[in-house]
């Protein structure tokens, strides 16, 4: 079942700054990309964590005994959510950059020279940068993957010839958090896997948008962040646990060697993975009303709300298309081709003939739309694009925006022309 107009008001009423003013202008979050925001039973549960649960983990004191047994609700709940069978190998972070980053220095200490790295031009940069760096302190060489100008997709046929049997990390985002474009993840892990390479996915942008199972994608790797999909500033990485646990971590002496502790240094911010769970089941009981039915169990729930999640927002980026593509002075960076919609997300990013990202960014803005210009970490492509300074203005829609907020905002476009 689809997400209806009904259930979407329920969810906006859920969310306190949906009610937000500009002046005389009601805000639309159009800023999705860069993060939600978030329901308030996430608010509450970060709250109600500091008021009544906040403890240090293993203490031998109700506190701590009743924080760890969140946390550990919280290691299940997002193997729920990412698909995995295994609680203990959810690590969580700060977010997904700082997770990848230290997780390339550890994989990095079983390069060698001549060995190769995978990355591709059409990535977040937290999904290049930390391979690139990795790869040079180990003497590995780096390997690009092309981008199609025409769609800014990958280019396939160039991202196969890249992977031989010296590749020892194919690193690849679920989909672009630029153009949108959705990777065919479960194909590129297959490379890998029969070139004897590991595979990492980047699923930040993906996340709030469709179901992410990482036994399908047949990924060894994945890394995400909580406050893209509805809560705090989380940072969230599975792993195979055979991988997890062979693989050094860098990490203080007392700190155990066991799955999960192993691979999250210091002390979490508990109120920030108290808020993950509870993001989490937000999703869960969205996926029960549209199914209308309580019983549901978390991880079946999750799927109905992803589910109806695409089906809600498919609607929404044909109506964004089509009104950008009566506007002459607009130029969409991606996938527009109606036949193709299944292959992107939401996330739309414009040039215009004769205003910057930013003077766009900044007129919406006035009026009450939230959108984000530059190049949001996606430097490979802008620079492939020669988009270098100014970027692209970034439209991003999640399943509590309107058919009514794209009118609006499509209507201002036209105005700007």
């Amino acid at each position: 079942m689809n997400l209806t107009t009904e259930l979407v008001d329920a969810c906006r009423r859920q969310f306190p700054a949906l009610s937000r003013r500009v002046g005389d202008h009601p805000a639309m979050f159009f800023d999705g990309p860069g993060g939600t925001q978030t329901p308030l039973r996430v608010i509450e549960a970060v709250s109600h964590y500091l008021a009544h649960t906040n403890a240090n983990h293993e203490g031998r004191f109700a506190t701590s005994r009743e924080s760890d047994a969140l946390l550990h609700e919280a290691h299940r709940a997002m193997a729920d959510f990412l698909g995995a069978d295994d609680a203990e190998e959810i690590a969580f972070g700060a977010n997904m950059t700082s997770l990848t980053f230290a997780l390339s220095r550890s994989l990095a200490q079983t390069w060698r020279e001549g060995d190769e790295v995978v990355v591709t031009r059409l990535d977040h940069d937290a999904n290049v940068s930390p391979w690139v760096l990795a790869a040079r302190d180990a003497g590995a060489t780096v390997r690009y993957v092309e981008v199609n100008r025409d769609d800014c997709t990958l280019d396939l046929e160039d991202f196969r010839g890249k992977i031989n049997d010296r590749t020892v990390l194919v690193a690849v985002g679920c989909a672009s958090n630029a153009s949108g474009s959705i990777n065919p993840v479960k194909q590129i892990c297959r490379w890998a896997r029969e070139a004897g390479a590991l595979s990492f996915l980047d699923a930040v942008h993906f996340a709030p948008h469709a179901r992410i199972d990482v036994q399908d994608f047949g990924c060894d790797l994945l890394a995400c962040s909580a406050y893209k999909f509805f809560g705090p500033h989380v940072g969230v990485m599975w792993g195979r646990r055979s991988l997890l646990e062979a693989t050094p971590a860098y990490k203080v002496r007392p700190a155990t060697d066991a799955l999960p502790g192993k691979w999250m240094t210091g002390t979490q911010n508990h109120e920030g993975i108290a808020g993950a769970l509870s993001a989490v089941e937000y999703l869960a009981a969205l996926g029960r009303d549209i199914q209308a039915d309580e019983s549901l169990d978390r991880r079946t729930a999750l799927t109905a709300a992803m589910t109806g999640i695409c089906g809600y927002e498919g609607g929404l980026i044909e109506r964004l298309l089509d009104g950008l593509a009566g506007i002459e002075a607009i130029k969409v960076w991606g996938i527009t081709d109606k036949a193709r919609l299944g292959e992107r997300l939401p996330t739309v990013s414009i040039t215009h003939e004769r205003h910057t990202a930013d003077e766009l960014a900044e007129q919406l803005g006035r009026r009450g739309m939230f959108v984000w210009s530059g190049n949001y970490y996606a430097l490979q492509l802008t620079e492939t694009l020669g988009l270098e300074p100014q970027g692209m203005c970034r439209i991003g829609l999640v399943h509590y925006n309107t058919a009514q907020e794209v009118d609006a905002l499509l209507a201002v476009l036209g105005e700007l022309s």
